[in-house]
């Protein structure tokens, strides 16, 4: 959908936004200029709706919702997202001993070696993180 096809009020820019915001535009600048017409309509869908509606909400801070969305993403297996909101949780303020202790609780609730995977991902990502 164009700029110009959008209604006013639509939670696409503001999900943009806050995509961004979240997963630095680095990343959102390469998801979209490598989206192509078979991946065009699932890039507008998970930045109106995931961004735009959900991480938008007042209901939790993103702090909260990075938690959440690590705990969803190690019971799930997705570990290249993972990776990146790991990268997301330290820009909404999460703490490595913070990050550390998710993925402890994700250990007992989740499974021991989903966690594990989680935490050679951290640890990765850390260490990234530490360098910059």
């Amino acid at each position: 959908m164009t700029d110009s096809a959008r209604l006013p009020g639509d939670p696409y820019d503001a999900g943009m936004a806050v995509r961004r915001e979240v997963l630095g535009s680095e990343h959102v600048d390469r998801a979209t200029e490598t989206s192509t017409e078979f991946t065009d309509e699932f890039q507008e869908m998970i930045t109106r709706y995931a961004w735009g509606t959900i991480w938008t909400r007042d209901g939790l801070a993103r702090r909260e919702r990075s938690m959440i969305t690590l705990t969803a993403l190690i019971a799930g297996g997705f570990w290249e997202e993972l990776e990146m909101h790991v990268h997301a949780a330290l820009r909404n303020g999460l703490t490595p001993e913070e990050i550390k202790e998710v993925f402890l609780q994700s250990a007992i609730y989740c499974a021991v070696p989903a966690a594990n995977t989680a935490f050679k991902i951290g640890k990765k990502v850390l260490a990234e993180y530490a360098r910059q």
